[in-house]
This record gives structure tokens, C-alpha cells and sequence, in this order.
């Protein structure tokens, strides 16, 4: 009978470099690594055919994937974790790059989002809904943080979530139509059936005024509040969208 190897411990290097992967965009870019935190998630991920290098398990979890897994001490997983209430399971699974293809009709691109709450929020809505793809323009908030991942319920790992600015989104051939509080067409009545790029701007200065804007549309409020937080407003839009793909270009209104 093999015995079991010794837990790593929070001064092992191997546990220091976990707990850079998982506070650093830099460390995950480069080495093309994301770490997964809880064991849903993890499972989520090998539902959708990303490649689980290496699983840890600390006290009380049990092994989820059939990888090397590693134990680790309660000390190493708190000192890994992002979590305040750490789950037992870590993964380290390789990054996957998405490509933009010609079949793609109906995205959400998020224009400079800075929540990584907010941002998988809406990859969440966004795959729920039913929509082809997810673009992120650069200096959006990193779609595969642990934050980030926790947020989309794992939903980042089932649809294709792509970088590219506005303008390359445009030159595709996207109708680029972006929310606004105060003028363009109620969305409900809006013809959503194009090839349509749904931009959500960023929380605090919404879409650039001066960027390639086809179309804006925005969301009727009787209520007080000036806006709706950016992660409601585009959870509507995106169903509204791909309600409007899947019933053949009607609109929305009755």
C-alpha cells in the first residue's frame, strides 16, 4: 500500500507559489494557469473540458478530480485561499484561449468593467441567456480571478469569453449597441435580431461617448434611481437579445 505524502505547509514554496497564482493576473497570464477554488467549481471546469493539471485537497475535502492530488495543511489552505471561509479543494487548471468565429451572432462585450463581481455576473447571465460569446476589452477586470470565477458560478468555463477592443469588434462586423440612461430606444423595442455586440460600460463612466457606438438603447425606469447597476442592466439585455435571436428577430414588445 502507497503511503500518503506529507501535507504541504504554508512556508513550502509550492504553497507560495499557489497564493501567487491566485493574487496575481501577472503569474496567471504568464504561466498560462488559473486557480480554482471549491470543489463545484472544479467540477464545472471538467464539465466543460478544461484541463485540470493538479487538484489540493485540504482537511476534510475529498479528492474530485483523478489528477496528482496534493494534501495540504489547514494552515497552507488558509494561506492560499481568497476566500475568508476557505473551501477544502484548489485546482491549478490551464488557461483557455478563445477565438471569435464566423458563426458568432449575439455577444456582450464588457467595456472597461473594473468588479470582478460584476464581471462574472454578467459572463453568468450572458451563458444563461444563451448568448454565443463574451468580450472583454482591455483593462476590464480579469475574467479568470478566483473572484471572478466564484462570481460567473462557474459559467466562465462554458461559454467563449475572448479580448478584443471595440473597434476590432466593429471592423468584424458587429452592430455595437450600448445602454444609456437617458436617450435611444427602449430596449424592449428594439430590433435585436443583427449580428449585435451588447456593450456594458464601465460602473463608474458607462461607454465612451466617442467610441464606435452603432446603437443605444435604454432600460424605462419609473422608480427614483437614476441607473441600474451594470450587472442588472446587462443580465436584461442579454436575455432580451437572445430571446429576440431565438424568436426570429420580433422584438420584445407587447
Amino acid at each position: 500500500m502507497l503511503s500518503q505524502p506529507e501535507p504541504l505547509s504554508p512556508r513550502n514554496s509550492r504553497v507560495k507559489h499557489l497564493r501567487d497564482i491566485a493574487r496575481s493576473r501577472a503569474s496567471r497570464e504568464s504561466e498560462g494557469v488559473v486557480l480554482v477554488e471549491g470543489a463545484t467549481l472544479i467540477a464545472e471546469a471538467l464539465a466543460a473540458g478544461w484541463d485540470v493539471l493538479e487538484e489540493f485537497v485540504g482537511p476534510g475535502g475529498e479528492q474530485v478530480t483523478a489528477e496528482v492530488c496534493t494534501p495540504l495543511t489547514a494552515a497552507a489552505l488558509e494561506r492560499v485561499a481568497t476566500t475568508t471561509e476557505p473551501q477544502p479543494n484548489l485546482a491549478l487548471v490551464a488557461r483557455r484561449q478563445s477565438e471569435l468565429t464566423s458563426d458568432v451572432r449575439s455577444v456582450m462585450v464588457l467595456d472597461g468593467l473594473g468588479d470582478p463581481g460584476n464581471v462574472g455576473t454578467l459572463i453568468r447571465s450572458a451563458e444563461a441567456a444563451g448568448l454565443d460569446a463574451v468580450i472583454c476589452t482591455p483593462g476590464t477586470a480579469d475574467v479568470l480571478s478566483p473572484k471572478t470565477i466564484r462570481s460567473s458560478a462557474g459559467a466562465v468555463f462554458h461559454v467563449p469569453v475572448i479580448e478584443m477592443s471595440l473597434d476590432d469588434v466593429a471592423e468584424v462586423g458587429f452592430l455595437l449597441v450600448a445602454t444609456s440612461s437617458h436617450r435611444g430606444t427602449p430596449y424592449r423595442s428594439f430590433d435585436w435580431s443583427q449580428k449585435i455586440a451588447a456593450v456594458m460600460g464601465n460602473e463608474a463612466h458607462g461607454v465612451d461617448e466617442d467610441s464606435k457606438i452603432s446603437e443605444w438603447v435604454q432600460i424605462p425606469q419609473r422608480g427614483r434611481s437614476e441607473s441600474l447597476n451594470v450587472a442588472m442592466a446587462g443580465t436584461l439585455i442579454a436575455f432580451a437579445l437572445a430571446e429576440s435571436v431565438a424568436g426570429g428577430g420580433e422584438t420584445l414588445a407587447r
